[in-house]
């Protein structure tokens, strides 16, 4: 399919949005959450479809599916965006010359957003409440295997846009093909952005094929370090909290790290997550300190996979550190810059800790299961990016804007 004529509708609606009000944009986000939740049973078939060509086993399964409490969370985090100040026109800075030239740096959106995702049908709610509520069109290209689900939201969002007289256009999604794909990472005259999300395969296809500015959105390979003076307790409800509460997302716990020191403490911080069946891949101390305290049909002696894996499942590796040294070097070596944690009491711990450890996110003594944009307060978010040009961590209504430079004279030229 020839995706160009889609591509210039996508520009001339983003344009329109310009005139559409503050107010008028925040009322028909309020409509869309209402719309979604009335519209539960055409949405849940729709991905009862999806759902019915995927194996259950596929680590992208959960991610897939849709439930009634699910769209019921969508629709508040509309709701939410709906009610936070527009990131637009902001004046980000203002300054006069001594020429008398006025100068004002002001935010804008960036024009059309290309977003490419998969097994994720709530990003295409999410995508599009926060690209207009800042002003951006957004084209979508989601994977085969959620294209009913897409399909089926992505017209309950044109239907509310026409009934309220805005072009349907700001929203396109495109067909799930490759060869729309390599036209979308291409489009350089009709796309200013490409956001992907999903497998660290197809963000880094992105990365290498597309022609037009990519702002990644990496795989979460998250660390928990339990430090020579961590808290037990707090140990075993954070680890087990960020492994179990939903081994499907980018922020779930992939390795604990150790201090050797503790290792008598290992099997009861993990204790609780027999209940769920996970798998540990453990380091020769760590198999040997929860042999016979761990259940044997879950316990691996840990490979040099076993590090630096984002498994997405009820699977977990333990990495055991003589220090506190070893173990930053660890988690810079194996983590893929999205969220690390500590679990430590020393107050020296946790300083050096937060300004040694590269990544967008960084804790201590909690769950990395926060990194979201509505934990963060920013109503919902387009992803979590793993780079340190423009946006880093949740991005969310901020981040989907640049600036232009206005300046104001009264005849001045230049000598």
């Amino acid at each position: 399919m020839n995706c160009t004529p889609l591509f210039k509708k996508a520009v001339q609606a983003g344009r329109s949005l310009g005139l559409t009000d503050v107010a008028s944009v925040n009322n028909i986000l309020k409509q869309l959450a209402d719309t979604a939740v009335k519209k539960t049973p055409l949405i849940l078939e729709a991905n009862k479809k999806d759902l019915a060509r995927m194996s259950e086993s596929d680590s992208r399964y959960d991610r897939l599916m849709l439930t009634k409490e699910r769209i019921e969370s969508i629709a508040d985090d509309i709701r939410k965006v709906a009610q936070l100040p527009s990131p637009l026109g902001r004046v980000l800075s203002e300054s006069e010359r001594p020429n008398g030239l006025k100068i004002t740096r002001m935010s804008v959106p960036f024009g059309v957003i290309g977003i490419i995702y998969e097994a994720r049908p709530n990003v295409t709610f999410d995508v599009f409440s926060l690209c207009f509520k800042s002003g951006n069109a957004c084209i979508l290209k989601g994977g085969s295997d959620a294209i009913y689900s897409n399909t089926a939201i992505t017209g309950i969002i044109r239907d509310v846009l026409l009934k309220n007289k805005i072009d349907p256009d700001v929203l396109i999604l495109l067909p799930a093909g490759r060869n729309e794909t390599s036209q979308l990472l291409n489009a350089r005259e009709y796309v200013d952005l490409i956001i992907p999300r999903g497998s660290r395969g197809l963000i880094d296809f992105v990365r290498e094929n597309a022609t037009i500015p990519v702002i990644e959105t990496g795989a979460g390979i998250c660390h928990t370090y339990f430090d020579a003076d961590g808290d037990r307790e707090k140990g075993r409800k954070i680890v087990f909290n960020a492994k179990t509460r939903r081994v499907s997302v980018c922020n779930a716990l992939d390795c604990l790290v150790i201090h050797e020191k503790r290792l008598s403490d290992l099997s009861y911080i993990i204790e609780p997550c027999a209940s769920k069946e996970v798998i540990v891949f453990a380091d020769t101390k760590a198999y040997k300190a929860l042999k016979g305290n761990y259940p044997d049909k879950l316990l691996r002696k840990a490979v040099k996979a076993s590090f630096g894996t984002e498994f997405l499942s009820y699977k977990m590796a333990v990495k055991t550190v003589r220090d506190f040294d070893e173990a930053v070097l660890h988690i810079n070596k194996y983590g893929s810059k999205h969220s690390e944690a500590v679990i430590s009491e020393n107050k020296s711990v946790l300083s050096l800790f937060n300004n040694m450890v590269d990544a967008s996110s960084v804790y201590s003594n909690t769950s990395t299961a926060f990194t979201d944009g509505a934990e963060f307060g920013l109503g919902a978010e387009i992803g979590i990016s793993t780079q340190k040009l423009h946006a880093r961590g949740p991005m969310a209504l901020e981040a989907l804007t640049t600036y232009k430079w206005i300046i104001e004279g009264s005849g001045q030229i230049r000598s």
